[in-house]
C-alpha cells in the first residue's frame, strides 16, 4: 500500500427480519448494526419518513455527521497552519435530501454552522476565513456531488 492510499472497513449486518424477510415493504424492520474494529457498533436504520426507527443513526445523519466531523478535523488543521489558537469548536449541521417521484432520491445540500472560540478574538475575520481552506482539503466534502456551505456563527458572547 502506498503513504498515499489509506483503506477504511467495516461491517453491516441487518438485524430487522421479523420472521418473513422482505416478504412486503411493511413486513420488515430497517434496523442494523454498522461495526468497525476499535470503535465498535453504531446502531443504524432507515430515516422515520421511510419506515425506520427514529431510536437509530439513519445514512443521511452518519454523511452529514461525516462531513461535520470532516471539515471540524481540518479546520482545526488549517487554524494551527495559519497561528489561529481556537479554544472551542462546535457545530450544527443540516442536510436537505430530495426524493424523485421514482422513489429514487439524493442529498441536495449540506450547511454547517461551526462557532469558534478563539483565544485571540481579534483574528476573528482570519478565524472566519480559514472554512474556506477546510473546505478545500476535508477529505469527505471532495468526495460528495452536493455542495456543503458553510455559515460561521459568533460564540455566545
Amino acid at each position: 500500500m502506498s503513504f498515499n492510499e489509506h483503506h477504511f472497513e467495516l461491517d453491516v449486518h441487518w438485524t430487522g427480519n421479523q420472521g418473513t424477510g422482505t416478504s412486503g415493504y411493511r413486513d420488515y424492520s430497517r434496523s442494523h448494526n454498522v461495526l468497525a474494529d476499535g470503535p465498535g457498533e453504531i446502531l443504524g436504520s432507515a430515516a422515520k419518513p421511510f419506515r425506520g426507527d427514529a431510536e437509530r443513526w439513519n445514512p443521511e445523519q452518519l454523511m452529514l455527521a461525516a462531513l461535520a466531523q470532516c471539515h471540524m478535523l481540518s479546520y482545526l488543521h488549517v487554524a494551527v497552519m495559519n497561528n489561529v489558537v481556537v479554544t472551542a469548536y462546535d457545530d450544527h449541521a443540516t442536510a436537505t435530501l430530495n426524493v424523485n417521484p421514482d422513489g429514487s432520491g439524493e442529498l441536495t445540500s449540506a450547511t454547517l454552522r461551526p462557532r469558534v472560540s478563539l483565544a485571540d478574538e481579534s483574528q476573528r475575520a482570519l478565524a472566519d476565513s480559514l472554512h474556506d481552506q477546510a473546505r478545500d482539503v476535508c477529505f469527505i466534502a471532495r468526495s460528495v456531488n452536493f455542495p456543503v456551505h458553510h455559515e460561521p456563527e459568533s460564540p455566545p458572547a
